[in-house]
């Protein structure tokens, strides 16, 4: 496969990290930005001490102007956007800030637009363009606790649809990859903030609660969402847009 220049966001741990690290074994290019300079630089040094092509930008992906800097300075064209930044708040609505429930919104939905806006026009004028959204088992069910984070994510999947018949006239598609759990800070702080909710120890949160509802019963790992997003930009998924590409286990086909 051709190596592209792909961008993710919140790139510096979790998730993030971990695709971008198996992306660039794969022989791509990726630009790590997150809102922590320090994270980021430490993924791409990391990257490159593993002889792959790494570069780390400082980006806040619901501000106007950090977008437009990044893009500025980024070494080459972006080819492909991974849009993972993401952030977790667990409460009952009742009890819920509502700035923090904004604020979770302007994270994983409004910056996926603001990120796939400033990107559009250069893919549509190179003919070829990638945007891999990574949404969550959330995107498609409701858990307790996570209004704003499940709202966020439902509404991914709308946007991407739309945006994949706004795209339909040229090379570029965009999916959404929804995983069950994995392993990362993020959802080891959801176990605790679980645990407190609901009165259970950690333990019980991790096989009653997340694991569960999964046939398989395992977490999620790095390479898996990274061999779908690699597939996604290959030849053979270009006529694959608009939809959700479930990695949960099972749980959503019973």
């Amino acid at each position: 496969m051709t190596a592209r220049c792909i961008l993710i966001t919140g790139a510096g741990s979790g998730i993030g990290a971990g695709i971008a690290t198996e992306l660039a074994k794969a022989g791509h290019h990726v630009v790590v930005t997150d809102l922590n300079a320090d994270a980021a630089g430490s993924v791409a040094s990391a990257i490159r001490t593993q002889g792959g092509s790494a570069e780390a930008l400082v980006l806040d992906v619901t501000a106007d102007d950090s977008v437009a800097a990044a893009l500025a300075a980024v070494s080459r064209p972006v080819e492909v956007l991974v849009n993972n930044a993401g952030l977790q708040h667990v409460a009952p609505l009742e009890d819920f800030p509502i700035d923090k429930w904004n604020f979770l919104v302007q994270v994983m939905l409004v910056g996926v637009a603001r990120l796939t806006q400033a990107v559009l026009p250069g893919m549509r004028a190179r003919g070829f363009g990638r945007i891999v959204n990574i949404g969550s088992i959330h995107s498609l069910v409701a858990s307790p606790y996570k209004s704003a984070y499940v709202a966020a994510k439902h509404g991914l999947l709308g946007l991407s649809k739309v945006i994949a018949l706004e795209t339909s006239d040229t090379d570029i598609t965009i999916n959404t990859i929804c995983p069950t759990y994995v392993k990362t800070p993020l959802v080891d702080r959801q176990i605790a903030d679980q645990a407190r909710t609901r009165g259970i120890p950690e333990s019980q949160v991790v096989s009653e609660v997340m694991l569960k509802p999964m046939p398989k019963g395992v977490f999620i790992g790095f390479d898996e969402l990274a061999g779908i997003t690699d597939f996604l930009m290959s030849p053979s998924a270009r006529n694959i847009t608009g939809h959700t590409i479930d990695v949960d286990g099972g749980w959503t086909i019973q």
